[in-house]
């Protein structure tokens, strides 16, 4: 009988820490020097190009307003967000810089695809505009 409670209290544990664990991995770790950076754009200036970049780059997953709803969307396993929700707008412009250089899992890096670092400041420019 104690090693049948020994054995479920270790199961008990495995799958306590296995969801503690998953949890930790879903969270997008920014570095504190991306955290503090300024976007060295107006975000007033070239806003349509920013737009256009969104459109060529991001939308085919993000979708048209940002929802994580585009036509590319149900190909992908992680959750996209909501570029209008009030944590995703909370988040500094360093941290969207970041994570669309760099990006993760089923994000792709687009230093590459858009060597150009003011581009993809252009798009955080225009992130900023699907805001509800």
């Amino acid at each position: 009988m104690k090693t049948i409670k020994k054995i479920i209290g270790i199961v008990i544990l495995a799958l306590v820490f296995a969801s503690f664990t998953s949890l930790i991995q879903d969270e997008w770790i920014v570095p504190e020097k991306y955290q503090n950076m300024s976007n060295p754009t107006d975000a007033d200036v070239d806003l349509s190009i920013g737009k256009s970049l969104y459109n060529k780059h991001c939308k085919s997953c993000h979708g048209k307003e940002g929802y994580g709803d585009g036509t590319k969307a149900e190909e992908q396993e992680g959750d996209l967000g909501d570029f209008s929700s009030e944590e995703f707008q909370a988040q500094t412009d360093g941290a969207l810089f970041y994570k669309t250089t760099f990006g993760r899992d089923d994000m792709p890096e687009y230093t590459k695809k858009m060597p150009d670092d003011e581009d993809r400041w252009l798009i955080i420019n225009y992130m900023r505009t699907l805001e509800e």
